[in-house]
């Protein structure tokens, strides 16, 4: 079973190597340090063997475009593609997360949401699974919540474009909200959208803390972009600076106090300016704010390679700052809790029996040795049979115990630690650890050890190197024009 599961995560794996050789040979070395951190992970049973570190990361630079209801993001995806893609409108006009990508055919495509659950280099591979594990029977419907749509335009080129369906916080289902949770999480920028036709933000709330609560305290939070569309809509009172403020005091509400709002409309759909001085004030602005967008979105294929890298250092010390000590301790616990309650069971098995001897029931008189002098045949054959049962019964418990020690340690672990991808590693380390098979006193977690740690140490001297050389790349702190440009180095030795 395992080399089977061996082998389709190699298949897989060669795959995306063959693709990134293409695309990209700067990450091909790191997939291959990706293998030497998978090598460590499956001795630990942190990951299963059908599984891969490589296999959760997207491999293409990734937008995603967050928003509310018609707040234009279609609109605004449309332009930036300069053709027609998305529907639009005023209503909800798509309910599923739309993957768009390029394409050498005119002619686009739809693919159902099959086409991106099974394809480990985009960022939904089996996305399906989490969706299970969420909602029950909602695994089976992917279709319903994902999409994937091609489109041949060199803006896209390179890169991938997630359209989500318009964001209403009271009306989203829990694998929406996880879908969402997995796309901010992944991509290397995310433009939330917002309306300036609502001016009152207040009632957006549970949108606003979904959207923007999420944000907060991330290492990660520059990468969000918030935008205020179709500002275009304030030209007649001339109050953009006071939509624009009250938008900012309700992220303020949201916890959100550092940032801004891009202001921008669609010059197409906008609304007719006569005033001179008024319709370059706004079209200046609206300039701006558009070409610093483009900026940030050209630059996601720079971000992307050190985004990648950085998952790779962020697993790895993962490994051995978090999972490695935790899943110690929890052993520690784990066995204090167990061997209580061995203790505890033994004693009052043994304070049963000497009771029925003390009674003089029958029991007792197997047990008396005297009384094997006289009737040793059957007394023997009775009092091996009763031993072998209490034997069995009290082996039985004892696996039953720990069992159950281990279980309520799981569920602790599963509410204290709010990190999905750390308490996933750990509650599989710690399930390794607590399998029937293995000793209880082990006092080392499984396959942690001097030669694990060897292995991550290696890989982070890697990602180090691999940092290195890519900043070579696009600076030159020397200013000498002979520096040659180095290429990364094989992560796998």
């Amino acid at each position: 079973m395992f080399s089977n599961a061996s082998s389709q995560v190699d298949r897989r794996l060669n795959s995306l190597e063959a693709h990134l050789q293409q695309e990209n040979p700067v990450l091909l070395q790191v997939v291959q340090t990706f293998r030497e951190l998978d090598r460590v992970a499956y001795r630990m049973g942190v990951i299963s063997r059908d599984d891969s570190f490589a296999t959760r990361v997207p491999w293409w630079p990734m937008i995603s475009i967050l928003g509310t209801f018609s707040s234009g993001k279609s609109s605004f995806i449309n332009s930036f593609l300069g053709q027609k893609l998305q529907r639009t409108g005023n209503q909800a006009v798509d309910d599923k997360f739309t993957v768009i990508c390029f394409s050498h055919e005119e002619k686009v495509r739809t693919l159902p949401g099959l086409a991106l659950d099974a394809d480990p280099r985009f960022p939904f591979y089996q996305i399906s699974q989490q969706l299970e594990h969420v909602v029950h029977g909602e695994g089976k419907r992917i279709d319903a919540y994902l999409q994937l749509k091609t489109c041949m335009t060199e803006r896209l080129r390179g890169k991938i474009l997630i359209d989500s369906p318009g964001f209403d916080a009271d009306a989203q289902r829990t694998s929406t909200l996880r879908i969402t949770e997995h796309i901010m999480n992944l991509s290397d920028l995310v433009l939330v959208f917002f309306d300036a036709r609502h001016p009152e933000p207040g009632a957006m709330k549970d949108t606003l803390d979904h959207l923007v609560k999420n944000t907060i305290n991330r290492s990660d939070s520059n990468k969000f972009l918030f935008i205020l569309n179709q500002v275009d809509c304030t030209v007649r009172e001339d109050n953009l600076e006071d939509v624009t403020a009250a938008w900012q005091r309700s992220l303020a509400q949201s916890g959100l106090t550092a940032g801004r709002f891009y202001q921008i409309y669609n010059l197409d759909a906008a609304l007719p300016i006569d005033n001179d001085t008024l319709r370059t004030r706004y079209e200046s602005k609206r300039q701006q704010d558009m070409e610093e967008i483009d900026e940030r979105i050209r630059r996601v294929e720079v971000e992307r390679v050190y985004r990648i890298i950085g998952v790779l250092e962020h697993t790895a010390k993962l490994l051995m700052n978090e999972v490695a000590p935790r899943t110690r301790l929890l052993l520690q616990r784990w066995r204090r809790f167990t061997l209580v309650l061995d203790a505890i069971l033994f004693t009052l098995l043994g304070a049963g029996v000497l009771s029925l001897m003390a009674a003089g029931h029958p029991v007792g008189s197997w047990l008396d040795l005297n009384t094997w002098t006289t009737q040793a045949t059957w007394v023997q054959v009775v009092v091996g049979t009763l031993a072998v049962a209490i034997l069995s019964t009290v082996g039985f418990l004892h696996l039953m115990l720990r069992r159950f020690t281990a279980n309520i340690l799981i569920n602790r672990i599963k509410k204290e630690i709010q990190e999905h991808d750390l308490r996933e590693y750990v509650v599989n380390a710690f399930k390794k650890n607590t399998h029937p098979l293995r000793p209880l006193l082990n006092t080392q977690p499984a396959g942690w050890g001097r030669l694990a740690l060897m292995r991550i140490e290696k890989v982070l001297k890697h990602t180090d190197q691999y940092v290195q050389n890519l900043n070579d790349q696009f600076t030159n702190p020397s200013g000498r024009k002979d520096t040659p440009n180095p290429t990364i180095q094989s992560g796998a030795e």
